[in-house]
């Protein structure tokens, strides 16, 4: 077999209706949209249009708050840490940050921060540098001979002033 005799079997490639060519195309004139109408026109797609009944997304109520100012932790249990440092890669002797979390595979991404907890134990005296922690996890690591840094929470940035 070469390129050239390389091809679709039958009936694979169905060929696109051409429409507007005429009355005798039987799609000729309106291209089979009809008359008139906001829907004839070009680049018209009614959204959320149930026929003037009340539309579905008017008839359910609004419900919460989303804030968009909200921070985003990742959530890392100190029981979870000590596996990593039991299986070598985690440095105990080196600040434990966001950064030293991802490299190790601990965490897939650091979002706004890492907020230590305090589920399960920690043996071994490490340095954390987080932008929160438990009271569980704090005296947990305190405990083992550990310390917690509590990083400033970054400032807001305003895009439009930019």
């Amino acid at each position: 077999m070469k390129l050239s005799e390389l091809a679709d079997r039958p009936g694979a490639r169905k060929r696109p209706r051409r429409v507007g060519r005429g009355i005798g195309s039987g799609k000729g004139k309106t291209a089979g949209r009809g008359v008139k109408g906001q829907k004839a026109r070009s680049g018209v797609a009614v959204k959320g249009f149930e026929g003037g009944q009340m539309p579905l997304h008017r008839r359910l109520p609004k419900r919460g708050f989303k804030n968009v100012f909200a921070k985003r932790f990742n959530e890392v249990n100190l029981g979870r840490i000590q596996q990593a440092i039991e299986a070598g890669k985690l440095d105990p002797a080196a600040t434990v940050d966001a950064e030293a979390l991802v490299k190790a595979g601990v965490l897939r991404r650091a979002k706004d921060g890492v907020r230590l907890l305090g589920e399960g134990e920690i043996k071994v005296a490490v340095a954390f540098s987080v932008a929160g922690a438990s009271k569980s996890a704090r005296e947990a690591v305190e405990k083992a001979g550990g310390s917690v840094t509590i990083l400033a929470p970054k400032p807001q940035t305003d895009e439009k002033a930019a």
